[in-house]
């Protein structure tokens, strides 16, 4: 801890001198090379800070911080100084200022997977799982040695060691500062387009095995890695399609500008730019992969960090932001959130969220004391204004949980409750996305007494009073004025917890061209020599037609005789040619 402390101050020591000589000498330095100059001058300085730390740290007697503080203050304390003594001194980032803290701000320590795992399963589960996918994927192709690059770590994923080295094809440029948002796009180098033209002239004629031989010359070709992610999803393959979209992800991160800081909520990648487009099919491909193990929190995260990248939101993040922070249980941040985000349209009047702040405040109710803040509204109160507003949630939620009590019976007779349309086309459509993501919500004893409830309320108060109705429907009509299905664009299925596949049919439409996988536009498709060599995978009991197309992939490798795996087949020809001698 000393030692730690020793460094970080002879790190900031050595930032304020360079600051100092930048403004001397009007030129921009960067962080790094602050920190290389640090580091090459601890052994100049260890004994004169041995000396000096007895009077220093050493001697104050107090409490000592954990690491993880530390470092934390260490990484505030390079951000700070990159942007004064470099950042602003560039043509074109006069005006790239830290922005205030944004509520889409993205914690990367809930990004790692594994983690989360380990809080809900614990180290020794995940050990033993890790240990069990090592020992059949840890064998090298014959004669094969581990590379000697360097394999980048990175915030999003946690990339292989066997991941062949990035290429480079991938950079990023700055654009513009607008309203307190730094824009960027993605850029491609002239290898990059030729591999791009051959995905597309493979994609064309539905030449799968096309696109795998791109992925021999260009391993990190985002295209490719989203169309074969998508094939070993059809075909029940889903760590190979979670392994290329890891690719993808790490990638493009690799890429990022240095000044690209989205984690912060402060920086804009539009959609609208085509070389933008991979990243947040590959974020939301990503995201659905984390709900599907159960990791709510890491996908509440990337679900932030594909909202922040495009506030016209075209995936859909809204729609998927109440799920996962009502089942990671971040029921404050959800309602802060609700309250301080700007857009359009006020949240609570979408049907997601107008569902998902009664959820919400049903649970913070349940962990408030009885002196908690009256101003609010009650989850009675909530639940009734949601169904009010969106009567047909509750008929289709008891179709989907499903909900057979004959209390739900009884209130589905109502004229209110009796239709599953609301006859505004985007409304409609945000009612199945509502209904297909949040249904499993619906299935908890507590959940159902709250809508049960609500739902009589209702319905006695429409007795009542039937004017209500009336002004719901205008409310309604006034919130979405648009008689076009706004949201058109937004797939239910892409929102639904189950995986959807082909029928063995129609996989021969991926299959038109199956030529030899080795030649590409005239050229041999040679994977990448002096990287590190593929893992050994086991195909037993496994879609042949997936072996086949993962074959083809440069970082796969299946072995042979020289591996102590011997073809049984060729075996048998042997045998049978020594018995006619």
């Amino acid at each position: 801890m000393d030692e730690f402390r020793l460094a970080y101050d002879r790190f900031r020591l050595q930032v304020y001198a360079d600051e100092t000589s930048t403004q001397k000498q009007e030129q921009p330095r960067s962080v790094k090379n602050a920190l290389n100059s640090a580091s090459t001058s601890n052994n100049k300085s260890k004994k004169k800070k041995q000396k000096k730390g007895k009077e220093g740290y050493l001697s104050t007697g107090k409490r000592e911080t954990p690491l993880d503080v530390n470092l934390e203050a260490l990484a505030l304390d390079i951000e700070s100084s990159s942007q004064q003594s470099g950042l602003n001194k560039q043509p074109g980032f006069e005006n790239f200022k830290q922005s205030k803290p944004s509520v889409l701000h993205v914690d990367p320590k809930y990004l790692n997977v594994e983690n989360e795992l380990r809080r809900i399963f614990g180290s020794k589960v995940v050990k033993s799982f890790e240990k069990s996918n090592q020992s059949s994927s840890s064998r090298q192709v014959r004669g094969g040695r581990r590379g000697n690059h360097h394999i980048r770590k990175t915030v999003l994923i946690s990339p292989s060691d066997h991941w062949p080295r990035w290429d480079g094809s991938l950079s990023m440029e700055f654009l513009e500062t607008k309203d307190g948002y730094h824009y960027f796009r993605y850029t491609h180098s002239s290898s990059y387009d030729q591999a791009q033209r051959a995905f597309e002239a493979a994609q064309a004629i539905h030449d799968l095995n096309g696109v795998a031989s791109v992925l021999m010359y260009h391993p990190y070709h985002l295209d490719s890695l989203i169309t074969m992610a998508d094939y070993f999803k059809f075909v029940g393959e889903h760590q190979m399609s979670a392994d290329a979209i890891a690719k993808c992800l790490y990638a493009m991160e690799c890429a990022w500008h240095p000044m690209f800081t989205p984690l912060q909520g402060n920086c804009q990648l539009k959609f609208s730019h085509d070389s933008n487009k991979p990243l947040f099919k590959a974020l939301f491909t990503h995201m659905k992969n984390m709900d599907r193990r159960g990791c709510h929190r890491s996908a509440l995260e990337v679900c932030k960090l594909l909202l922040a990248l495009d506030s016209d939101d075209p995936m859909g993040a809204m729609f998927c932001l109440d799920y996962f922070a009502l089942r990671a249980g971040e029921y404050a941040w959800l309602e802060q959130f609700s309250e301080d985000y700007r857009t359009d349209t006020s949240l609570w009047l979408l049907p997601s969220f107008s569902y998902s702040l009664a959820v919400c405040r049903f649970y913070l109710e349940q962990e408030e004391s009885s002196d908690a803040d009256t101003a609010k509204a009650s989850s009675a109160d909530l639940m009734n204004q949601a169904l009010m507003l969106h009567p047909p949630v509750l008929t289709k939620l008891v179709a989907k949980v499903p909900l057979k009590d004959q209390a739900w019976t009884n209130i589905l007779k109502n004229s209110y409750f009796h239709s599953d349309q609301i006859g505004i086309p985007s409304v409609d459509h945000l009612i199945n996305i509502y209904v297909e993501q949040n249904y499993l919500i619906w299935r908890l004893p507590d959940l159902q007494k709250l809508l049960r409830d609500g739902a009589s309320h209702v319905i006695q108060t429409l007795e009542h009073n039937k004017n209500d109705a009336k002004d719901w429907t205008c409310v309604r009509k006034e919130a979405f004025p648009s008689n076009k299905n706004e949201y058109g664009h937004l797939l239910v299925q892409d929102f639904s917890d189950t995986v959807q596949t082909l029928p063995p049919d129609n996989l021969q439409n991926f299959m038109v061209d199956m030529r030899d996988p080795a030649h590409l536009g005239g050229h041999v498709a040679n994977p990448p020599a002096g990287g590190q060599a593929p893992a050994l995978r086991d195909v037993a009991n496994r879609n042949p037609l997936a072996v086949l197309f993962e074959s083809l992939l440069p970082w796969v490798n299946y072995g042979g005789p020289e591996d102590g795996i011997v073809d049984e087949n060729r075996v048998n020809e042997q045998g049978q040619g020594n018995e006619d001698l």
